[in-house]
């Protein structure tokens, strides 16, 4: 696919990448990595912008599992590098081929440390030709470097070798060596005519126009920047589309050429319309991914919720009060203040049931949790424990009698309801209530207010008794005598 794009046969490109994208990525997991940047940098090329952003987001999140290593992970990395670089995401694109540099150098593999060297100096020489002329020797110079040592290590049949004399004639024409800068370009342009390559004919071109402007053949320069412009329009590459067209319009505003001027500068514009697509179409996904992010995050909630709670009354189930106990008795113990235990029982349940019917049954624990909440503040905590049980918590309370006083308006509110509407003639529900307080657990709590329940249960019912602490200890003490 590369080589079809470097010779400018883009639709055959298209055609054998249709073929490609629909095989799913083997391998391990860096290999799977590749691909997928690899599909994204060819999807990029052929202008396919929302899929390239799809493919690279993928490989790019398989990156940041572990430390990377290995040659495929160097590969990789120089490769999303050099796509993010097109995108436009510039400082992710440094740091990325930087590391890649790194990991390939790691990995003692001599071609990949050559392409990923290739693809850091050809970087830093675009940065140093946007950037300020104050800054442009100190990169040139950089990239220099990288270059050199990336050609130190292949040979002509290597697959980099063409783009890193490529990137090496334009750090040199950039560090004032301009005989050297147009031998090797013009090599470059040699080999690429050869073989069919624009992306290196493209490439020679601009180099040697670069050469020729800053010897004052301007003219001869504008000729050379013409071809670099439209052979990078011809290989799909808007990067090179970018800087070849601005380099070209500054050529023409020298000669005083406004037409020749305003041709490049529409290419330039035409190039930047691309990369704003990208930007609008990176967004519009972006947006899209936190919507669908946001939503999962509203139902794993919503689902959290629901398994909380207790269908039937709307109440905290036994999972909803055992995860929010904790909190509310630490929070009351922190005060200084003494939490209670609230534990409410309803009389001759299954009389009702049988009476009136299930339905007719859950009615009437709808109801009395409705009871529940009229008469409980908003901060306590009300749950259905199981069957016909229900249990407040109450925390943050200030007066020392608050729980047995919410039990008794409990009570009273049950025997008191107006019950016709819901059971017609059946036996209608009341209420017994066991209370506990104390600085404990609310397994502690709940084991203390049963004691009480079970009082009032067994004095009649209808009642509140409340868990008195110095009783069960004595209690406790003359069981333990037995024993």
């Amino acid at each position: 696919m590369r080589l079809l794009l470097h010779a400018g046969r883009v639709a055959d490109a298209n055609t054998l990448f249709d073929q490609v994208i629909s095989r799913a990525p083997v391998g391990d997991r860096w290999s799977r990595s590749y691909v997928l940047v690899f599909r994204a940098t060819m999807a990029w090329r052929l202008r396919r912008i929302p899929l390239a952003l799809e493919l690279a987001a993928e490989g790019w999140t398989d990156l940041d599992s572990e430390r990377p290593k290995g040659v495929a992970a160097a590969r990789t990395i120089s490769m999303l590098g050099y796509l993010l670089e097109g995108i436009g995401h510039r400082r992710a694109a440094l740091d990325m081929i930087r590391l890649a540099v790194h990991v390939a150098r790691e990995a003692g593999d001599l071609p990949t440390l050559a392409q990923s060297l290739q693809r850091l100096g050809g970087t830093l020489n675009f940065r140093a030709v946007d950037g300020s002329p104050v800054n442009a020797d100190e990169i040139f110079g950089e990239s220099r470097q990288h270059l050199e040592e990336g050609l130190s290590l292949v040979g002509p049949e290597d697959p980099s070798y063409w783009a890193l004399r490529g990137a090496y004639s334009r750090a040199l024409a950039g560090t004032g060596d301009l005989a050297q800068a147009q031998a090797h370009a013009t090599e470059v342009l040699r080999s690429g005519r050869q073989r069919e390559d624009l992306w290196s004919t493209s490439v020679g071109n601009w180099v040697l126009a670069a050469v020729h402007r800053q010897q004052g053949d301007l003219v001869t320069a504008r000729t050379l920047g013409s071809r670099a412009v439209r052979e990078a329009e011809e290989i799909n590459d808007t990067s090179l589309l970018l800087r070849f067209s601005l380099d070209l319009a500054a050529i023409c505003a020298e000669l005083a050429d406004p037409v020749g001027e305003a041709a490049a500068l529409r290419r330039s514009v035409k190039a930047s319309r691309v990369a704003a697509e990208t930007l609008q179409e990176g967004l519009g996904q972006a947006l899209e991914q936190r919507r669908l992010a946001v939503q999962a995050q509203r139902l794993a909630m919503a689902a959290q919720e629901a398994a909380a709670r207790d269908p039937l009354t709307g109440l905290a189930n036994r999972l909803g009060l055992e995860r929010s106990a904790p909190r509310l008795l630490e929070g009351t113990a922190a005060k200084g203040r003494v939490p209670w235990l609230v534990l409410v029982d309803v009389d001759w349940f299954k009389d009702v049931n049988d009476d009136a019917g299930h339905a007719a049954g859950d009615a009437a624990l709808r109801e009395i949790a409705r009871l529940l909440r009229r008469e409980c503040r908003s901060e306590d905590l009300v749950a259905r424990w199981a069957g016909d049980e229900f249990v407040v918590l109450l925390g943050d309370a200030s007066a020392s009698d608050v729980g047995p006083a919410v039990a008794e308006r409990i009570r009273a509110a049950v025997d008191q309801h107006e019950w016709t509407m819901v059971l017609g003639t059946a036996r209608r529900p009341t209420v017994s209530i066991g209370v506990a307080a104390g600085p404990a657990k609310l397994d502690q709590l709940f084991a203390a207010a049963d004691i009480a329940l079970y009082r009032a249960k067994r004095q009649g019912r209808n009642r509140v008794e409340v868990h008195d602490t110095a009783v069960t200890s004595r209690r406790d003490g003359q069981h333990a005598e037995l024993g």
